[in-house]
């Protein structure tokens, strides 16, 4: 059986959407791609600018708005922004939300605009036709795709620029201490290493911290989402951290907390997303497991007999949540679950050892 086309373009543009390293790049694929995919006579980028819609770019057969600001409450895309949700129009003149003295003098008679990110959102995309068009629920649900894609990209333009910058100034300041350039490159890259160190692992264990798994972690459940796969999330506490701190000190906890790490790499693979949430908790996002049961099991005998320093065993109270095909359910809803089913295994854990 032959994938659709349309569905096809669109996994190629999520593909191309990953890797635009700006914001021009973004709507320069989002600008065209949106028009293909749905038959449009024009498309818009639209990005909220405070209480502003601001016209980003437009790929259309005559001009539009491109490069213009409008209130968010006086234009449909603001419209979109602020109920979080698409509005479809089949006649702009029939339709109360529209500012007909804006849209006069274009060729717009129907449109589409959904936003980009529904949970706060940074902007929309618009869709417009020349004549009275209603949009199918597909090219509705395409166009909300690729809304949902840019939002991604968007996120990810932003943490290569907060690097970018971050390592700019730390570049600067090497320069101006030592002007050879041999040194300059290399402090350079020791200092973008650093960068990302600080800002998305966990100093102690390596690991993800919690910044780090909130980034990646939503990143790949979408995408596990989209391509209608699952993933399993793992919630993990360290038991007894306390009183090995109490009594051997903070940097037994130390050993035992690197040691715990060192489980967890051991029994997932480098694509999943690992991370120490702070404190004892641990946390891991993985993709594509078939039997979560069987994780549990792996990580209970990898844990069996292991010692963390101190002559304190090694043991983890643990509970796991999986993800549905509901492209709303969001990476909140895991980890709640996720902790409640720990939270179950470390009660009924101390009740068995109290009885024993």
């Amino acid at each position: 059986m032959m994938a659709d086309p349309k569905a096809l373009r669109l996994i190629r543009v999520v593909q191309e959407l990953s890797m635009a390293k700006d914001v021009d790049r973004v709507a320069e694929i989002v600008r065209s791609v949106a028009r293909e995919l749905t038959g449009a006579d024009g498309a818009t980028f639209v990005l909220r600018d405070g209480q502003q819609c601001f016209y980003r770019d437009e790929d259309a057969i005559s001009p539009l708005w491109k490069g213009q600001r409008f209130p968010l409450s006086a234009c449909i895309s603001g419209w979109a922004m602020l109920n979080r949700r698409a509005a479809v129009i089949p006649d702009i003149y029939v339709d109360s939300r529209i500012p007909h003295e804006v849209y006069r003098p274009t060729f717009v008679k129907s449109l589409v605009m959904v936003p980009i990110r529904t949970l706060e959102p940074i902007g929309a995309i618009g869709t417009y036709w020349a004549e009275s068009y209603q949009a199918s629920d597909e090219q509705i649900q395409l166009l909300q795709a690729l809304a949902d894609s840019t939002s991604v990209a968007l996120e990810n333009v932003q943490v290569y620029a907060e690097l970018e910058q971050r390592v700019e100034e730390r570049t600067a300041q090497l320069a101006e201490a030592n002007r050879r350039l041999q040194d300059e490159v290399r402090e350079r890259q020791l200092a973008e290493q650093a960068v990302r160190q600080l800002s998305l692992t966990d100093e102690l264990t390596g690991l993800y911290n919690r910044r780090g798994f909130r980034l990646l972690a939503e990143r790949e459940l979408r995408a596990a989402q989209r391509r209608k796969g699952r993933c399993l999330l793992l919630y993990a506490d360290l038991d007894d951290l306390k009183p090995v701190n109490d009594r051997f000190g903070h940097g037994a906890g130390d050993r035992l907390l690197r040691a715990a790490a060192e489980v967890l790499k051991t029994q997932f693979r480098t694509t999943d997303v690992i991370a120490r949430l702070g404190g004892d908790e641990f946390v891991v996002l993985a993709s594509d497991y078939s039997d979560s049961e069987e994780v549990l099991r792996r990580l209970e005998q990898a844990l069996r007999g292991r010692e963390g320093g101190a002559g304190q065993r090694l043991s983890m109270s643990m509970g796991i949540s999986e993800s549905s095909l509901n492209p709303d359910e969001g990476l909140d809803s895991l980890l709640v679950q996720a902790d409640a089913a720990m939270y179950a295994n470390k009660c009924a854990r101390r009740a068995l050892r109290a009885v024993s």
